[in-house]
């Protein structure tokens, strides 16, 4: 989390700070489970994380911006174990969630993040090292006053894809269609990022059958909105 005493890497911070209180289970999580699967982005070491180190093997790096309560981010990590699949999340229960899920499933392959996204990027991930950056139904921000909090801007896109390695790709969700409409101009106008799907009728992706069905997704079907996924690849 920023505070007095880092720089400000941004004018706005995108995220909502989400009380509430932990199950005993998810607290029984961040106990037993939080030292061997996570660790807080403002305490760790200068410089870039060793992940080959952490996970005790070379492997590509996926990294997913904000896991929720880990439904999907554990489907998916299970998914993939060829992967080392990195979620980084502010929300502390989720994050607890997140840690029953992966020892119900014996998840190897799986570490976590508490903290800002944006710093961890800008100063804990090597540039062009990541195979994959993911971002799934961020915070939408709907009401117009608030739009500059959403997370994806020109200079966060940008940061993204300098710490893409080339064929690496950002993957973006939404069910909001304006916000799908800043994604895909602000990703668009990023010229070390190439759509992927640009031929596709207004840019989007077909949905990946492999990409789990959110709780978001599902109200979002409720309440009659669309969902559209982008993919874009670094460059160059």
């Amino acid at each position: 989390m920023e505070n007095e005493d880092q720089p400000r890497l941004r004018s706005v911070v995108s995220y909502v700070h989400r009380g509430g209180r932990m199950t005993v289970g998810q607290q029984r999580a961040w106990k037993q489970l939080w030292p061997q699967l996570g660790r807080k982005v403002g305490s760790l070491e200068a410089g870039p994380v060793d992940f080959d180190a952490w996970f005790g093997r070379s492997a590509p790096v996926m990294l997913e911006i904000g896991s929720g309560m880990g439904e999907t981010t554990s489907q998916l990590a299970a998914a993939a174990p060829e992967t080392n699949y990195v979620a980084a999340e502010v929300y502390d229960a989720g994050l607890g969630q997140l840690m029953l899920r992966a020892e119900t499933l014996g998840l190897k392959n799986l570490r976590l993040l508490h903290g800002d996204a944006v710093i961890l990027l800008t100063k804990h991930i090597e540039p062009g090292s990541l195979a994959g950056v993911r971002l799934y139904f961020p915070d939408p921000w709907p009401k117009k006053k608030h739009h500059k909090r959403r997370i994806v801007q020109p200079d966060f896109v940008a940061l993204v894809a300098s710490r893409l390695a080339p064929g690496g790709t950002f993957h973006m969700a939404t069910d909001w269609e304006e916000y799908a409409d800043q994604m895909l101009e602000v990703a668009s106008a990023e010229p070390t990022l190439r759509n992927q799907f640009a031929d596709e009728p207004g840019g989007w992706a077909p949905r990946p059958e492999w990409r789990p069905v959110t709780k978001f997704e599902n109200r979002a079907d409720v309440d009659g909105r669309v969902s559209h996924d982008l993919i874009f690849e670094r460059v160059g």
